[in-house]
C-alpha cells in the first residue's frame, strides 16, 4: 500500500499541518546528540574566535585570519571560511539527513500515518522542522562568532578586500549580510539531506549525502574548471558574500549563487517529496533503492547543474578560468593604493590620497612561456607610484599566490622600508605593516577587466 493510496482509502480529517509540525520539531530538539550540537555552535566559535585572537600566530591561510588580533569582526569572517566546505553540510546531515530516517530505524512509519492521517502533511512537518533547527544552528554559529570576537578584541575598523577601510557601521552591515548570503546554501544541502533521507532509508549513505556532496563539488571548486560552472555550483554561494567586502560591491556571483541555491533547494525538495509520495510503508524492513535515488535524484540533480551551467555561460559572457593578468593587475594596484594610504597615515606621514599616488601594476606568471591567466602561485609582480611634489617613481615586489576561486594572497617581497617587513616603526611603537601581506578578490564574472579586490 502507498501513501496516496493510504491517503485515498482512509477519510478521517487529517491532523493540522500546525500541529504536525510542532509534534515534529519537539521530537527534534529533544535529542541529546542535537542539543549537544546547538551548544557546541553556540560557544565553539566564541572561544575559537576568543582564543585565536589574543594568539601570536594566526590563521593566516584562512581569508581575514591575519588580522583576528586587530578588529573584533575579522574573527567571525574568519569562521565564516570554514562554514561551507564542512561544518553546515554536517549540520544539514545531523538534522536533514536523518529526519526521515529515524522513522526507518525505529519502525514508526505506520503508527505515524495512522496519528497524522496524511502523508504529505507528514511531508510538510518534518521538512519545515528540519528547516527550523538548520535555521536556529546556523544563527547560533553566527551570534557566537561575532561575539567572541568583539568581546576579546573590540570593534575597529578593518581593510576590505580592496584595501579600503571599512568602519563599524560598514562592519556591522557587512559581516550580517555576509552570514545571511549562506543561508540559501545551506537550504540547499538541507533539501539534499532530505533527499538523501527519504530515498536510502536507514542507509549510512542517506544520512551523509550533503557531506558527500559537498566533499565532491569542494574537489571540483580546487579545479581550474570553467567559470560559468564554478558559479553554479551552490558550493560558490558559500564563498560569494566576498563580493561585499570591496567598493562598490562585486554582487553577479552572490546574485547567480543565491538563484541557484534556490533552484537547488526546490529541486531536491520536489524530488524528495515525490520519492516520500511513491513509497510502500508496508514494508518494515525498507533500506531504500539506490537505483532510484540515481534515476530520481542524482541525476536531475546533474541535469540542473548543466542547465545552469550553461544559463550563466550565456548571461554574463564569461569564458575560462575567470583570472587574468588585466584584472589582476588592476585589483592589486587598487588594493595597495587603500593600503599605501593606511600605512602613512600609521607611519604619521604627510596625507596623500589613491588618486594621487597613481598606482599600477605589471604581472608575470612563470615567465615569458607561460600564458598569463590561471590560479596559481607563480604570479609575480611589479607595483609603481609616484608621491605628490617627488619625481621618482615607487616601486614594491610581490609574490602572489592566486585561488581558483580568485582570491589571492599577495607577498611582500621588498624593499623592506615599503612591504618587506611584517612591522612598521611608528611613533606610538611598532604596528602591523598593512602593505607586507594582504588578501585580496578578483571577480570573476567581470568580463570588462575592471578589477578589483
Amino acid at each position: 500500500m502507498t501513501a496516496s493510496t493510504l491517503e485515498a482509502t482512509v477519510r478521517v480529517q487529517p491532523v493540522a499541518l500546525r500541529r504536525g509540525y510542532r509534534f515534529e520539531l519537539v521530537k527534534l530538539v529533544s535529542q541529546w546528540r542535537l542539543r549537544l550540537v546547538f551548544l557546541a555552535c553556540l560557544l565553539g566559535p566564541a572561544v575559537y574566535t576568543a582564543v585565536i585572537s589574543r594568539q601570536t600566530s594566526l590563521p593566516a591561510d584562512a581569508l581575514y585570519g591575519r588580522w583576528m588580533n586587530q578588529s573584533g569582526w575579522a574573527g567571525s569572517l574568519a569562521v565564516l571560511v570554514f562554514m561551507g566546505t564542512l561544518v553546515l553540510p554536517l549540520l544539514t546531515c545531523v538534522v536533514s539527513g536523518d529526519v526521515f530516517a529515524v522513522e526507518d530505524r525505529l519502525g514508526t512509519w505506520r503508527h505515524l500515518l495512522v496519528a497524522v492521517r496524511s502523508p504529505r502533511r507528514i511531508f510538510l512537518s518534518k521538512a519545515l522542522a528540519a528547516l527550523t533547527v538548520t535555521v536556529a544552528l546556523l544563527a547560533a554559529l553566527a551570534v557566537s562568532s561575532i561575539a567572541g570576537g568583539l568581546i576579546s578584541i573590540g570593534s575597529h575598523p578593518l581593510p576590505g578586500l580592496d584595501g579600503h577601510i571599512m568602519g563599524t557601521g560598514e562592519l556591522t552591515r557587512t559581516v550580517l549580510l555576509a552570514w545571511l548570503t549562506i543561508v540559501p546554501p545551506t537550504l540547499a544541502f538541507s533539501a539534499v539531506g532530505l533527499l538523501g533521507s527519504v530515498a536510502l532509508g536507514r542507509s549510512p549513505l542517506g544520512l551523509l549525502m550533503p557531506v558527500v556532496l559537498a566533499l565532491v563539488l569542494a574537489g571540483v571548486q580546487l579545479m581550474p574548471v570553467p567559470v560559468a560552472l564554478r558559479v553554479a555550483l551552490p558550493m560558490n554561494a558559500f564563498i560569494s558574500y566576498r563580493g561585499l567586502l570591496t567598493t562598490p560591491g562585486q554582487l553577479g556571483s552572490l546574485w547567480i549563487g543565491l538563484l541557484v541555491s534556490l533552484a537547488w533547494a526546490a529541486l531536491a525538495t520536489f524530488l524528495a517529496y515525490r520519492l516520500f509520495m511513491r513509497r510502500d510503508f508496508t514494508d518494515v524492513a525498507y533500506d531504500g533503492s539506490g537505483r532510484r535515488f540515481v534515476v530520481a535524484g542524482l541525476v536531475p540533480l546533474v541535469g540542473l547543474i548543466a542547465v545552469t551551467t550553461v544559463a550563466v555561460a550565456a548571461a554574463t559572457g564569461a569564458t575560462g578560468s575567470g583570472i587574468e593578468r588585466p584584472k589582476l593587475e588592476a585589483a592589486l594596484a587598487t588594493s595597495f593604493s587603500h593600503l599605501y594610504v593606511l600605512q602613512t597615515e600609521g607611519l604619521h606621514r604627510p596625507a596623500v590620497t589613491e588618486d594621487q599616488l597613481q598606482a599600477a601594476a605589471k604581472c608575470d606568471k612563470a615567465g615569458d612561456r607561460v600564458q598569463d591567466t590561471g590560479p596559481g602561485a607563480d604570479w609575480r609582480c611589479v607595483v609603481t607610484w609616484t608621491l605628490p611634489g617627488a619625481t621618482a617613481t615607487g616601486t614594491a615586489i610581490y609574490q602572489l599566490d592566486v585561488a581558483a576561486d580568485g582570491r589571492y594572497v599577495a607577498d611582500g617581497d621588498g624593499p623592506k622600508e615599503v612591504n618587506g617587513f611584517f612591522q612598521i616603526h611608528t611613533p606610538t611603537g611598532d604596528a602591523p605593516n598593512p602593505l607586507w601581506q594582504f588578501d585580496g578578490f578578483v571577480d570573476l564574472l567581470n568580463t570588462t577587466m575592471k578589477g578589483t579586490q
